[in-house]
């Protein structure tokens, strides 16, 4: 919530975006702002786009920061624990937009989490960091792989066995996949 500003409503935080970086007018922010907000499964209607951050939840203002990273379609969105402060519901389904977007739009995206059950739904490779320095890195289906005691630490704290979330991770992409297919 902290990223919002809260004396503004959230079309202005997408105005000033906009206008920063964007020469086209009003009906090209209008437009753009209706496809993100959809995207992010948000209404788009003048209505919500009035509220301020406070008038909102945790969960939707997460939406719209990401709505706003996507405002510029840029190559690389940096994620930076983007699921804290969520209940475990919204955390799953940002996990799942973040996908989404990142298979839709072929972005990159830097995921950056404690959060080692979101890590492999969402990641391809992963870097685990101690002490500031990578210690590993590797694709996240040789996660059990890992040699590193800040690697096998987070393992352990696993519930179940990272092969056990690798498949529905896998179901989960085959699904988006066949979705993004029947979309073209």
């Amino acid at each position: 919530m902290t990223a919002l500003n809260t004396a503004i409503s959230l079309l202005r935080h997408f105005e000033e975006a906009w206008r920063a970086h964007e020469r086209r007018g009003r009906s090209a922010l209008a437009e753009r702002i209706r496809e993100l907000m959809e995207e992010v499964q948000l209404p788009s209607d003048a209505e919500f786009l009035r509220r301020r951050p406070r008038e909102i939840s945790v969960g939707q203002a997460q939406r719209v920061l990401i709505a706003l990273a996507l405002l510029h379609r840029p190559a690389l969105i940096v994620a930076d624990e983007p699921t804290s402060a969520l209940d475990p519901v919204t955390q799953s389904q940002i996990v799942d937009l973040l996908r989404r977007l990142n298979r839709r739009h072929g972005m990159t995206l830097l995921y950056i989490s404690h959060d080692l059950i979101s890590v492999i739904q969402i990641c391809d490779r992963v870097a685990v960091l101690h002490d500031g320095a990578i210690v590993e890195n590797l694709p996240v289906g040789q996660l059990s792989e890992a040699h590193h005691a800040a690697s096998q630490a987070l393992l352990r704290a696993l519930p179940v066995p990272p092969e056990t979330l690798l498949s529905f991770r896998d179901n989960a992409i085959a699904e988006e996949l066949q979705e993004i297919s029947d979309y073209s």
